[in-house]
């Protein structure tokens, strides 16, 4: 079936039945398989399935091993839930969503950090093969300026704030991108030559081509890959194949989502929106329905609530 819109969508999967044979063929395809143990030919039962190996015997439905384990949420929210939140190029917030879909906030809340879950990179793929690649660092968060009085750092101890509690500055993300290719975030806590290197080497292969801004992070690259940098310093931006204009753009749509969609995001959650950003560029070429299927196929990761609230 091929969607092109949200209706449409809607419209397919009035009927429950029809989400759980839909979601089996994207799983399963023809030979659906026990998530406990993997043994195949399980048998169908008034309620899901059966596994037919003698040592299990469990009962499963298609949910069991997903992102849609134990939720009693129908698959039609699920799937409407999923193209909103992959369609929308800024994202889309917990309380648009509950409204949306007619479900609540909280319920909302979990269902797009499950999504988030399911675009999550399973084996994140080397960049700069072919293509040139741009490093660089963001930082997110408010202005010290703008803060109130007992938040802001203490002049006294500058690990604290005016009110006693550690102070945390702005977080620090890494970008690294391909031009006209994909994009790789992470989360760090600081733009240091140790937390740049180790990023870089993880998803860029040797003797690759790599331009960055002058940060003095940046200067062991040199020992291992073909790099150079641009002066923003003396304002200079581009000279010739060598800028971060690619990364800059990214960075504009990334910042103008997380403040004004999202607003605040917490240390422990900012991995998993960085990973929905870049799941959601990395397939910017592919059409809505196909993006729809690809991100279903990538749907077995099991988050658990219990696991997402735990501090």
């Amino acid at each position: 079936m091929q969607f092109k819109s949200l209706p449409q969508l809607l419209d397919y999967f009035k009927e429950e039945s029809t989400g759980i044979a839909y979601y089996e063929q994207i799983r399963w395809g023809d030979e659906p398989a026990c998530p406990h143990c993997g043994a195949l030919k399980p048998y169908k039962t008034n309620r899901g399935w059966k596994c037919s190996d003698k040592e299990c015997r469990k009962k499963f439905t298609v949910r069991v091993g997903t992102i849609f384990e134990n939720s009693k949420i129908p698959f039609r929210i699920w799937f409407a839930a999923i193209w909103l939140c992959t369609e929308h190029k800024k994202g889309i917030s917990s309380v648009q969503l509950g409204i949306d879909l007619g479900i609540t906030q909280k319920t909302a809340w979990f269902v797009l950090h499950r999504i988030r879950e399911m675009l999550r990179e399973k084996a994140p793929q080397m960049l700069g093969d072919k293509n040139m690649v741009e490093i660089d660092a963001a930082y997110v968060g408010g202005k010290e300026g703008n803060k109130h009085f007992p938040k802001k750092r203490s002049s006294e101890d500058k690990n604290l704030t005016n009110e006693g509690r550690p102070y945390k500055g702005k977080k620090a993300i890494l970008g690294i991108i391909e031009r006209n290719g994909k994009v790789a975030l992470k989360y760090v806590d600081g733009e240091t030559t140790k937390n740049m290197v180790e990023f870089v080497k993880t998803h860029v292969p040797q003797d690759s081509t790599i331009y960055s801004d002058e940060a003095p992070a940046y200067k062991q690259l040199k020992k291992t890959y073909k790099h150079d940098n641009v002066k923003h310093s003396l304002n200079i931006y581009v000279e010739g194949q060598v800028h971060t204009n690619t990364i800059e753009n990214f960075w504009s749509v990334l910042k103008r989502g997380l403040y004004g969609v999202y607003h605040q995001i917490s240390d422990k959650h900012i991995s998993r929106y960085l990973d929905e950003y870049a799941a959601r560029f990395n397939n910017r070429n592919k059409t809505s329905n196909e993006r729809f299927n690809q991100f279903l196929e990538g749907s077995e990761s099991v988050l658990p609530y219990k696991a997402l609230i735990n501090k």
